[in-house]
């Protein structure tokens, strides 16, 4: 495991301790758990990106699929005669 010095300015590092000391937890534990949220923030930013530039050229290369056939899928759902997804 690595370690890393990081300095905290003071409107990080005072609700920092408070909020160490309100959950029993240290001050390494929470930066880590933040840190993990970010990142995993970051990766699903990245990855709805690549998706939207795939989607971006579907739509340039005409791979599309006419509204109407996406609102009557949406519409069976829940019901006894739920269409499967349109495809391409």
């Amino acid at each position: 495991m690595g370690v890393t010095s990081v300095r905290l300015q003071p409107e990080i590092e005072n609700p920092l301790e408070n909020l160490s000391k309100k959950l029993d937890r240290s001050k390494n534990y929470l930066i880590n758990q933040a840190i993990k949220e970010f990142l995993a923030r970051k990766s699903l930013e990245d990855q709805r990106w690549d998706e939207t530039l795939i989607a971006i050229d579907s739509v340039k290369s005409g791979k599309l699929i006419a509204e109407k056939e996406v609102s009557e899928w949406l519409e069976s759902w829940g019901t006894e005669n739920e269409l499967e997804p349109p495809n391409l």
